[in-house]
């Protein structure tokens, strides 16, 4: 229990600091203050000395120049990198291994470290420990002990006294300042932590425009002075596992000899996508001319390639592999499928012939190298149909590609290699490229992979990024939730957005940052900017003397909105501080907003030019100015931090008519007629249409988080997620990974209505897009008026594996669209007075965000006015 608790405490996410409040009390905290006996990183703005022992690992030597350097920036002053106690002059942080460590072995031998320091402590992947011990050698009053059960723990051990000490992992990828203290203390005793899924990573799909031209200007290429970057930020949030860039070409062993044992010698575990077997790089196979990528006629071929692959992973100066976890299995060339049909006979034969060739060039069995296959796309299929997986290889699931698992493990079924997920920030493909911005929301990232975590998939957790940037906040977030799934509950998830604007910008703003992420993360996810025109969004009447923007106007006014916001704040920020607000919260929000304002202009002027109304003309002219403010807006991206991002945001967006992304950003079409009118007039017919608000409707939406009860049941309880999806926030139960439930049980949602007409009524259920991860033939939840007899409705979304759609492929494309899928169902001739929509939890991932009641013949509707609900068992 005492392990448990202390990994709970340590598992928190990383102390935010940065001018948040200090914690003081705590084991091994970090504060501005002596709390008394505590060790000084900084004592009248000089910082500690670091002491990484000669002998130590390679990753700890680059931790402790990291946490030299990170020294520096909190104190003012260069901190010293020593090799031994003696050379320091006070107090002294060291960085070590334990079981590699002449220094840890002499402080445990003369009972200097407190508790468990034995063999089970050194069998800990990835654990550390943080201790101050008192006078540890002579003249060294107290030093902070950092000690890893293997290297990378000592790493994060590290990197997580930087956080605490307030350097952001951000810090180099998007110039986020650090406070400096003249003044900071830790507290005495002992702390722990370490991960709970195990591999931890992103991957880098660079294919191009923006990283591309950007890492080509400043580094060269892909090299090992750009993954240098690379490497340290994964480490600094925590991960261990990289997809490095593999389009445009890249070859990431083969395009620099650096690369793969730079990464080794910082500690990351490098892999390759899920369609690049064995250490190799896709565009290697061309440079090779091997010819056909087809293993029924080209197998000899393809075996020797895949040879070299993992002969240069043995490239470690003694001899030994370069830290790895290798792809195995094939799909068809260029990320293609491999055939026609399921190939499982074939792919099982391909991976008896990959593990062969790994225990041919480790001389060790197979099961000795840490393997993983990816289950993407038709490689699923293969899986359902009964493919057959060595048990020592780690088995990968995957998302739709737009944030909703597929498949994920069934309860008891444990396997030696363990499982994963694979999940999108960022995609290329159907049915549209997503590429530009951030589009994601960390709520629905919380709910998909905390189902995840729930069902056994914490083996690897890996997102594709996209650039990187602008992925900045949902990346961390990912990481975050990977390093402590259990820590981070839907309590942690609602105040996640305020500790990261606390930790990056400091506490006074925290609040106000936290909820413009919020709002913004919201507003994009209800549909991608790639898929946004003139035709998205309905707008209202159009009259001589008003103009109603309708749902489309509704949606500008609250980008209006938040860009003011954003401008409020940034008034308030300290000047170095600017840098970093654009990249990570006021780009972006200016970046929608304008995208919305053009396509608005482009709305209004089409349906007022279709009338002959001269108005036309003046949202010609704003759609013209929106669509040059675009460029002004990535333009001031490239100009800030001098010239530093300059092409990260040369990814095309505006123009989209088919999947793929335009050659350059397209103008949309306007027209103008002849006559002229009054700009400001405009403006003022907009804007007393949006004051009037909404047109009423005997229609009622009730938000699902404003139940009027909850019934609880089976192990269950109905939890509000709040800001999940398009309105106040989603409704699911927790735990989620449980077995299905019936109306027996009880488990159900109650919302009280009131109705003053006779009629029949249409219940519309809005909810997440989810996917059935059981194969149980979709999603089930039954709904009831009153005590009438429940209706059984099922969400059966089917992800597209190509370009025809059957039905369920059709709306499953919809429902990523419009980030929503709906079900509906009908009460017949419903008496006026109160009533009680029920709705029934059945299967799990059943993620309900809003109920709408619409009259099948006039009816009145008013909605409950708490706002929550209460529950009872």
């Amino acid at each position: 229990m005492k392990r448990v608790l202390q990994a709970l405490a340590l598992g928190l996410l990383w102390v935010m600091a940065s001018g948040a409040a200090w914690a003081c009390e705590t084991p091994v905290s970090v504060c501005p203050r002596d709390p008394g006996r505590g060790l000084a990183l900084v004592k009248a703005g000089r910082p500690a000395a670091v002491w990484v022992e000669e002998a130590a690992d390679s990753a700890l030597q680059h931790a402790g120049q990291s946490l030299v350097a990170d020294l520096g920036r909190v104190a003012g002053s260069g901190a010293a990198l020593v090799r031994s106690p003696a050379q320091a002059s006070g107090e002294l942080v060291l960085v070590a291994q334990w079981g590699r460590s002449p220094a840890l072995a002499d402080l445990a031998a003369r009972g200097k470290l407190p508790g468990d320091w034995g063999a089970t402590w050194a069998s800990r992947w990835e654990a550390y420990r943080q201790v101050v011990v008192e006078q540890p050698w002579p003249g060294v009053p107290r030093a902070l002990v950092i000690a890893g059960a293997d290297r990378r723990g000592a790493v994060f051990g590290t990197y997580d006294l930087s956080a605490r000490m307030g350097v952001s992992p951000w810090v180099w990828w998007a110039d986020v300042p650090v406070a400096r203290q003249a003044q900071l203390f830790v507290t005495p005793g002992q702390r722990e932590a370490q991960p709970e899924v195990k591999y931890r990573g992103f991957f880098i799909n660079d294919e191009a425009p923006a990283l591309s031209t950007w890492a080509n200007a400043k580094f060269g290429g892909a090299n090992a002075a750009f993954y240098g970057h690379v490497f340290e930020l994964l480490l600094r949030l925590r991960g261990n596992y990289l997809w490095p860039a593999m389009w445009q070409p890249r070859a990431f062993g083969a395009d620099d000899p650096k690369n793969m044992a730079l990464a080794d010698a910082m500690g990351v575990v490098m892999g390759t996508s899920h369609h690049e077997p064995m250490s190799r790089a896709h565009d290697e196979w061309a440079r090779a001319q091997g010819g056909a990528w087809d293993y029924t006629k080209n197998g000899a071929k393809l075996r020797e390639f895949w040879r070299g692959g993992v002969q240069r992973m043995m490239g470690r100066p003694d001899g030994g592999a370069f830290d790895s976890l290798v792809t195995i299995g094939m799909r068809g060339d260029g990320d293609e499928p491999m055939s026609e049909g399921t190939a499982t006979a074939l792919l099982e034969r391909i991976v008896r012939d990959q593990r062969q060739i790994l225990a041919d060039v480790t001389r060790k069995p197979a099961d000795q190298t840490p393997q993983m296959w990816a289950l993407y796309k038709e490689v699923q299929d293969y899986y359902d149909a009964g493919l057959k997986v060595p048990d020592d290889v780690l088995l990968l699931f995957c998302d739709d590609n737009w944030g909703q698992i597929r498949r994920l493990p069934e309860p008891g079924t444990a396997r030696r290699g363990g499982y994963g997920v694979y999940y999108h920030f960022d995609y290329v493909g159907g049915p549209r490229n997503y590429k530009w911005l951030n589009t994601n929301q960390i709520e629905k990232t919380w709910q998909q992979m905390n189902l995840a975590h729930e069902r056994g998939a914490d083996a690897l957790w890996i997102v594709n990024v996209g650039d990187i940037k602008p992925m900045e906040f949902p990346l961390q977030f990912f990481l975050d939730m990977a390093w402590s799934p259990g820590r981070m509950t839907p309590q942690a998830l609602a105040a996640y957005p305020r500790d990261w604007a606390a930790q990056t910008f400091g506490a006074a703003h925290a609040a106000e940052i936290g909820e413009i992420v919020t709002r913004y993360s919201q507003y994009v996810a209800r549909r991608k900017p790639e898929l946004i025109d003139a035709t998205s969004f309905p707008l209202g009447r159009a009259t001589p003397e008003a103009l109603d923007g309708g749902d489309f106007g509704r949606r500008v006014a609250e980008w209006d909105a938040l860009e003011a916001r954003v401008a409020a704040v940034k008034a308030t920020l300290r000047a170095d501080q600017g840098d970093a607000f654009f990249q990570l919260v006021e780009h972006p929000v200016r970046a929608l907003a304008n995208l919305y304002r053009l396509y608005y202009a482009v709305a209004w002027n089409r349906k007022l030019a279709a009338a002959g109304d001269a108005r036309a003309n003046v949202f010609a002219d704003q759609a013209e100015a929106a669509f040059a403010r675009d460029q002004a807006i990535a333009d001031q991206y490239h100009a800030m931090a001098g010239g530093k991002w300059a092409g990260m945001m040369l990814q095309t967006h505006i123009g989209y008519t088919t999947w793929q992304q335009p050659e350059r950003n397209l103008m949309p079409a306007v027209q103008r007629l002849p006559g002229t009118a009054d700009g400001a007039d405009v403006q003022r017919q907009l804007d007393a249409a949006s004051r009037a608000g909404p047109a009423p409707t005997a229609a009622i939406s009730l938000e699902a988080p404003r139940f009027s009860r909850a019934v609880h049941g089976a192990g269950l309880t109905w939890t509000a997620i709040p800001n999940l999806g398009h309105g106040l926030g989603a409704v699911t139960a927790l735990p989620q990974g449980r077995a299905a439930t019936t109306v027996a049980d009880g488990v159900r949602l109650e919302y009280d209505v009131d109705i003053t007409h006779r009629g029949d009524l249409q219940l519309s259920l809005h909810l997440a897009p989810t996917l059935d991860t059981r194969a149980a033939g979709g999603i089930r939840l039954a709904v009831a008026l009153d005590d009438g007899s429940p209706q059984l409705l099922t969400l059966a979304l089917t992800p597209t594996a190509g370009p025809e759609l059957s039905r369920g492929e059709k709306a499953w494309a919809q429902a990523v669209k419009d980030n929503l899928a709906v079900l509906r169902a009908e009460f017949q001739a419903v008496q006026p007075g109160r009533h009680v929509v029920k709705v029934w939890r059945l299967d799990d991932n059943a993620v309900l965000q809003r109920l709408e009641l619409a009259p099948l013949s006039r009816i009145t509707v008013s909605p409950p006015s708490a706002a929550s609900g209460t529950a009872s068992r």
